[in-house]
């Protein structure tokens, strides 16, 4: 048998989840010569489009395994995404264990390292005696959340919406209840119950890997290492971001270079977020009005609208506003579904980044020193975004009217408050710093490098010992 470590993954296919482990993994297996194996759960026949090229683009020393794909019809239809991944981690463990039972024989299996959804495969890992490790794909407040989540969850009668008070969040900033991550917010669904069994096994990992930095979330990594008995050890080693795609996005790249220096703000929501018909057309009529330079990913609304009918497949654009893409030709770049957000954001044309305050999208706008306007959408995104905007202060957020649209007025202000205004030039100035911090965190002698290689020793140590 080999004497290189080695560690087995079982993330979930989520891209906002996969992205950065797959990233952690290239650092164990390009610089501290570890070999890994992602072991991967799914409800579907096939991997999806974006998750296949991920994994296939995987370097040397890194294999994956598609587990057969679990049938979960038996769920009601309206069951949220919670309950669909602790269905489909449970109704995974099975072949989880049947692929460990090959791959423990054949290599150097010091660690099981499963998603921040998925600790009930803990118990797979006791039968392997493999170290049980997880790795959260959040910010370092939403794990000091959750590890806290049990006992809230007793001291608590109320939804936590209705809690007069903020929740205090040691060494973070004080967070409204309705700013609490998706899940918590009906404590009544099976999705918050889901969560609560997951996070009570937070505590049974020996260790707990954060796409994070000490110069980003000082007070709260400092919380959960020095100030908390009883936690696993933490170990931030972010940031973790995906530098480039497969595709090359050659049209956006091409209209970039013939921008500005820092002048185009960049628009875009992530890989899942879609918008009501009404949003967008406000959006629109915002970015127009704003006058100001932009490269919008836009994707079709998620509601049907009387209003508008797509006659023409050959037209993804038919739901934006009569005489919306002419207008703005002089000024405005928009493309269907999908760019080449990492490249878009090094650019050095781009000046704002008008996003949903997802983490990996957060990363990869403070790794760039872009500043960024917060319009959070589900999950943790608005905790994030009052770490953003309150805590760090490189955001601006736009207020929603009483029927919970932004208005194109809004927009437009909170635009050019960005990209002109003297509070933009402070936000500018801010990202400038958290931009070197982030590179100081991953230097030779930076806290992140520091931090993966505690963890690296402690695992190359279970093969010595």
């Amino acid at each position: 048998m080999e004497q290189t470590p080695h560690i087995a993954f079982f993330p979930l296919l989520a891209m906002g989840h996969l992205i950065p482990l797959v990233e952690f993994a290239k650092r164990l297996v390009l610089t501290h010569n570890f070999t890994a194996t992602f072991v991967l759960p799914t409800n579907a026949p096939s991997l999806p489009a974006a998750p296949k090229s991920l994994l296939d683009s995987l370097p040397t020393g890194i294999d994956y395994i598609l587990l057969p794909p679990v049938n979960l019809e038996d769920l009601p239809s309206d069951v949220k995404i919670e309950t669909v991944i602790a269905h489909t981690v449970s109704r995974s463990l099975p072949a989880l264990r049947g692929v460990l039972k090959s791959l423990v024989p054949s290599f150097r299996v010091v660690a099981l390292v499963v998603d921040l959804f998925a600790t009930e495969a803990f118990d797979v890992a006791a039968e392997f005696n493999l170290s049980p490790y997880f790795f959260f794909a959040s910010t370092a407040m939403t794990l000091s959340l959750f590890l806290r989540l049990p006992k809230l969850d007793e001291s608590v009668s109320c939804e936590y919406r209705d809690l007069p008070e903020p929740v205090q969040i040691p060494g973070c900033p004080p967070v409204h209840g309705r700013d609490l991550l998706d899940p918590v917010q009906d404590r009544k669904n099976d999705a918050y119950q889901r969560l609560l069994h997951v996070v009570r096994r937070y505590t049974s990992a020996e260790g707990i890997i954060v796409n994070t930095f000490k110069e980003l979330e000082g007070g709260a990594i400092k919380a959960l290492q020095e100030e908390e008995p009883g936690y696993p050890p933490v170990y931030p080693i972010g940031p973790l971001v995906q530098m480039s795609g497969a595709e090359d996005g050659s049209e956006c790249l091409r209209w970039l270079d013939d921008q500005p220096r820092g002048s185009v703000l960049f628009v875009c929501f992530g890989s899942a977020a879609t918008h009501s018909f009404d949003q967008l057309t406000e959006l629109a009529l915002g970015l127009e009005m704003s006058e100001h330079r932009f490269l919008w990913v836009v994707r079709s609304p998620n509601d049907k609208v009387a209003s508008y009918v797509i006659d023409d497949q050959n037209n993804p654009f038919a739901f934006l506003p009569n005489g919306f893409l002419e207008r703005t030709k002089g000024f405005g770049l928009v493309v269907p579904s999908w760019g080449p957000q990492a490249k878009i954001l090094s650019h050095g044309s781009t000046g704002g980044f008008l996003m949903h305050c997802g983490w990996n999208s957060t990363l990869e706008s403070i790794v760039n020193g872009v500043p960024m306007i917060a319009w959070p959408l589900y999950a943790e995104q608005k905790m994030n975004t009052v770490t953003l905007t309150e805590a760090l202060k490189v955001a601006l957020r736009p207020k929603a009217g009483d029927n919970g649209i932004i208005g194109r007025t809004e927009i437009a202000k909170v635009v050019k408050d960005l990209m002109e205004g003297q509070e933009g030039n402070l936000i500018r100035s801010r990202m400038r710093g958290l931009k070197e911090a982030a590179g100081r965190a991953l230097s030779e002698d930076g806290d992140s490098t520091k931090s993966l290689a505690q963890l690296v020793q402690k695992w190359k140590n279970k093969i010595m010992n």
